[in-house]
């Protein structure tokens, strides 16, 4: 027996113990702070995040209430259009088709053009993987090793530049906006540089290193519903074509929603529209390229100032009000509670 035990306790001292170190710190002997949740505390905290919670919900709410905003749907309205363009075989013909409206009132300060769409999902997951971000980092990569099938290559091996199904479907619709003052057109100056974030401008997308942006994209094409090589994005402004192009940037940013809208442009505030767009009759000149019909699917053009908060979107000041009112509702519910449980301990005691 007695060598049993030996053994066993032999045994113990060589196999190295489970137990943490006797420390303070792996004994959870440190000091902490442990508050002390008394019940003026709690209903401070809760009536305190309630009325910051409302006061910022409402504050938001009328911020965007004072943005001024108008929308146009010409998905109808260029029904010629959008006929020619069911056939894809007129890929190559031209529609132009105008659009007029009214501003009842100025919208001063910056102005800001979007085109949204409606019905058109890039939440798909095969669609948002149909990218190569080394392509679009000016790389030389092999396309057809990548996510972008079948918009890698054509069926004689010439690579698609830029490649996916994301870059293949880009919003490719001309808008110009013109201001009809007396018996004159005046046309809108519109900024088309400048609306992307920095970041993808100048760190997710570069072009290939070339003396010749044309010859940097030799060897490649198109992809198939595109108009024009990538280099020949932007004819009026050299940098800002190829991958660097801002509205292909802001077009490979994909939205999460089936109904969104993208920057198209920024009204340049010279001449006559320095404090803005002036009240009166405008039209739109379109160039209709992008198709929606096949999907069931909407096209808007739509012209919005911004405030501090940003545009006309009250979901952050509604989610504020919501959870102001439950944090202002949770605290007089436990007031209640607390108030009657009060009561029956002094009518005990009394007892």
């Amino acid at each position: 027996m007695k060598n049993k035990k030996s053994s066993a306790s032999q045994e113990a001292e060589a196999c190295p113990s489970r137990c943490p170190d006797n420390s303070a710190f792996k004994q959870q002997k440190l000091p902490a702070w442990k508050p002390r949740l008394t019940t003026a505390s709690v209903l401070s905290t809760f009536f305190l995040t309630g009325a910051f919670c409302l006061s910022v919900g409402v504050s938001l709410i009328v911020a965007a209430n004072s943005v001024r905003e108008i929308q146009v749907d010409y998905t109808d309205k260029c029904s010629n259009c959008s006929k020619l363009r069911e056939n894809s075989s007129n890929w190559n013909s031209e529609c132009l088709c105008s659009i007029n409206f009214t501003l009842a009132e100025d919208m001063l300060g910056d102005v800001f053009m979007y085109y949204g769409l409606q019905n058109f999902y890039q939440n798909h997951r095969r669609y948002v993987l149909s990218r190569s971000d080394e392509q679009l980092l000016g790389r030389n990569v092999d396309v057809q090793n990548s996510y972008c099938a079948p918009f890698a290559a054509y069926q004689n091996g010439t690579p698609m530049a830029p490649c996916g199904a994301i870059a293949n479907s880009l919003f490719n619709d001309t808008i110009d906006l013109f201001y009809n003052f007396d018996s004159s057109v005046i046309q809108v100056p519109l900024l088309r540089t400048g609306n992307s974030w920095w970041t993808d401008k100048h760190v997710k997308f570069r072009n290939p290193e070339s003396h010749n942006l044309s010859a940097a994209f030799a060897g490649t094409a198109r992809p198939p519903y595109w108009h024009k090589p990538v280099y020949l994005l932007d004819e009026e402004d050299e940098s800002n074509n190829g991958y660097i192009n801002e509205d292909f940037i802001i077009w490979m940013r994909v939205s999460a929603f089936a109904t969104f809208k993208n920057l198209y442009r920024r009204i340049s505030r010279k001449g006559q529209f320095t404090d803005g767009l002036p009240a009166g009759n405008y039209t739109f000149h379109i160039s209709y390229n992008f198709p929606v019909t096949k999907f069931k699917g909407k096209k808007y053009v739509i012209l919005s100032t911004m405030v501090w908060s940003g545009g006309s979107n009250p979901f952050l000041g509604i989610a504020y009000l919501v959870c102001g009112a439950a944090a202002t509702l949770t605290g007089f519910i436990i007031t209640a509670i607390h108030l009657k449980l009060r009561k029956k301990k002094t009518y005990f005691q009394r007892r």
